[in-house]
């Protein structure tokens, strides 16, 4: 017997736009169409247990996009399923309205279709692992005995989970964590061994390197007419994508109750401060020297040369020498001489990890 297919609500009163959407879609799921806002209403009350995403156009005779929006934010409905707005009326005043009204994503039209099946399989992915988190913490106050395993379990899907949004976000390969996490992971080897006043356990080591997966979770609150940017930022919108610091402290204020305190601490840490600089002149808080959280520290020479090899959408991947200079001669803000130390130190090694990389 055949997998049933999860169903997409499209809601559009232009009929061209529905068809499209269904050619983009219609292999994988089954598509259900609605010409306003209250016939959708109608098609969610006759039975919305089988929807998996709305994809919702604003501007619409009857009822429009944000009137349906306010009707199942007050039902709760959209807590349950998530929706994505595809419109051509984009002006910065809908997007923030439809962010607060809940939204999980804004697509602007024209688009392009790859990317918004992408964009559509990211929220339906998402959704499932909340849902799914969701029941795992029910049953925690059920299956008290199992607490411990569990929070672990979910600690871990959840890291995953968020980190893989951002990544795909960026229209990055998951890849990009991965690597991070092994950059983390050959700089503590040398912090811990020659720098013992940090007083650095082992599950502090793991803390860490699970944490840095997280530094740029953020990034899930900024707009994709600045985090996909292929040309560098103005000084506006840089303002705004500094904001994914702040932001993603946000995000993981909502979840504190998941994690163990100090994986939590460490996490929060490095997504608020990995962007702070050793004189100062970092963001968002303008920490200096050793203010600066020592986990934060070293997420912070990570994510510097993890970007400056790899190659962006606004620049070639640099080779690992040059690197290693650029950040030595200050091109990338000040880190201590400890952290230099441990990045010369760990040269070979990150070196290594570039050529089998890119082999």
């Amino acid at each position: 017997m055949l997998n049933k297919k999860e169903k997409i609500l499209i809601v559009d009163d232009a009929e061209v736009n529905r068809g499209i959407l269904n050619e983009v879609f219609k292999d994988n799921y089954d598509v259900i169409e609605a010409e306003n806002g209250q016939e959708a209403l109608d098609i969610l009350n006759e039975g919305h247990e089988d929807i998996t995403i709305i994809l919702l156009d604003l501007v619409m005779p009857v009822l429009n996009g944000f009137e349906f929006l306010e009707i199942i934010n007050e039902s709760g409905l959209i807590k349950k399923i998530p929706v994505i707005l595809i419109t051509g009326d984009y002006t910065m005043e809908a997007e923030k309205n439809g962010y607060n009204l809940g939204v999980s994503d804004i697509i602007i039209k024209p688009f392009n279709p790859e990317i918004v099946t992408k964009r559509v399989t990211n929220t339906i992915e998402l959704y499932k692992h909340k849902n799914r988190l969701e029941k795992m913490v029910e049953e925690q106050t059920v299956k008290i005995s199992e607490q411990a395993e569990i929070l672990k379990k979910s600690n871990e899907m959840l890291i995953e989970t968020l980190s893989t949004v951002v990544e795909f976000r960026n229209l990055e390969s998951g890849a990009h964590i991965r690597h991070i996490k092994s950059v983390v992971a050959t700089l503590l080897k040398y912090l811990r061994r020659d720098y013992p006043e940090y007083k650095l356990t082992d599950k502090d080591e793991v803390d860490i390197i699970t944490a840095s997966a997280m530094h740029d979770i953020g990034k899930i609150a900024i707009s994709d007419t600045i985090l996909l940017k292929p040309g560098r930022l103005t000084p506006e919108e840089f303002e705004i994508m500094k904001t994914h610091t702040i932001k993603g402290c946000e995000i993981l204020d909502q979840f504190e109750f998941i994690y163990d305190d100090n994986l939590f601490k460490v996490i929060y840490d490095i997504c608020r401060y990995h962007h702070e600089k050793y004189d100062g002149r970092g963001y968002p808080d303008g920490l200096e020297g050793e203010d600066i959280p020592i986990w934060a520290q070293i997420v912070s020479v990570a994510d510097v040369y993890e970007a400056l090899v790899s190659k962006r959408v606004y620049k070639d991947a640099f080779a690992h020498d040059t690197a290693i200079n650029m950040i030595k001669n200050g091109e990338c803000g000040a880190f201590s001489e400890k952290m230099m130390d441990c990045l010369d130190k760990a040269g070979n090694e990150l070196n290594g990890i570039i050529k089998a990389r890119r082999d």
